[in-house]
């Protein structure tokens, strides 16, 4: 990008985003990049990165990388790996020296690609500071592509139908100068497991027994049922962040409730049973869509 054209945009970034229409050049423009090259204040990339649990054991990837700041952050001060892409060649070598230059180019690294056709399968944790029409455009791939349990933080900008797991909004004196808005909100989303469609589901122990679920789910939220001896209940208390499940069934004058993890087409953990009686195992196999 022209970096004059990039340095107005940069000025200009808040007054852009306000106005009502966007001459086309423009606007095709915003769709390939992201939108403009703003510096992100350390100040939240230190609060994105705490806010995702990052540390030794992650692998952080930044789409719209920039200067490289988070990945960099990430593996300096977090010991995290990582890699960034970003649309600018320029940013991208600038990126790639700076980790030369912090003795950090074998943990992480920075690429010209554009955003879309980035490999996520890598990635414990996903770094954005996009436009929201990009962010919109993305919502799919990240949903479908990230493994449940992945951990997304954005800065200022969300999905659009996805409700974010998390958020926090604090002061940030110096982007007032950027954008006239002295404050920055970060969005925490953990990619949750695939919950939808039908299930087998049985107690262990004495206690044991069988139920049939039947489970609906968008995003992160879920509902259903339960059938058992011909009676069908519903699924109470339900939650679901990341792999860790937890929902409730009625049972007699009480009700069992379940918690555990997903992990593909099983499910299993610990219920608390009804009425006092104590906690026994749980599994769950998936029978149907």
């Amino acid at each position: 990008m022209n970096k004059v054209y990039r340095s107005v945009l940069v000025l200009l970034a808040g007054a852009a985003l306000a106005l009502p229409a966007v001459p086309p050049l423009r606007a095709a423009e915003l769709e390939r990049t992201g939108g403009p090259y703003v510096p992100t204040p350390q100040v939240v990339v230190d609060q994105m990165l705490r806010m995702a649990g990052v540390g030794p054991s992650d692998f952080v990837i930044d789409l719209g990388s920039g200067d490289g700041v988070i990945v960099l952050t990430a593996a300096k001060e977090f010991k995290a790996r990582g890699f960034g892409v970003d649309i600018d060649p320029e940013l991208v070598k600038l990126s790639n020296n700076e980790a030369k230059r912090l003795g950090l180019a074998d943990r992480v690294a920075f690429q010209v690609q554009d955003v879309f056709k980035a490999d996520l399968s890598r990635a414990t944790v996903l770094t954005l500071y996009l436009l929201p029409s990009m962010m919109s455009n993305l919502q799919a791939k990240v949903y479908n592509e990230l493994k449940p349990g992945t951990r997304v933080v954005s800065h200022d900008y969300h999905f659009g139908d996805w409700p974010a797991d998390d958020d926090i909004t604090f002061d940030v004196p110096e982007k007032e100068k950027i954008n006239g808005v002295p404050r920055a909100t970060i969005y925490l989303w953990i990619v949750p497991a695939r919950v939808a469609g039908k299930w087998r589901l049985r107690i262990d122990g004495a206690a044991g027994g069988n139920y049939d679920l039947d489970i609906k789910q968008k995003f992160q939220v879920f509902e259903g049922s339960a059938l058992a001896g011909g009676r069908s209940t519903k699924l109470d208390l339900p939650g679901l962040r990341g792999e860790a499940i937890r929902f409730a069934l009625t049972a007699g004058a009480g009700r069992h409730v379940f918690s555990g993890r997903v992990s593909g087409d099983t499910m299993q953990g610990t219920v608390e049973l009804a009425t006092g009686k104590g906690a026994a195992r749980w599994t769950a196999t998936r029978t149907g869509a």
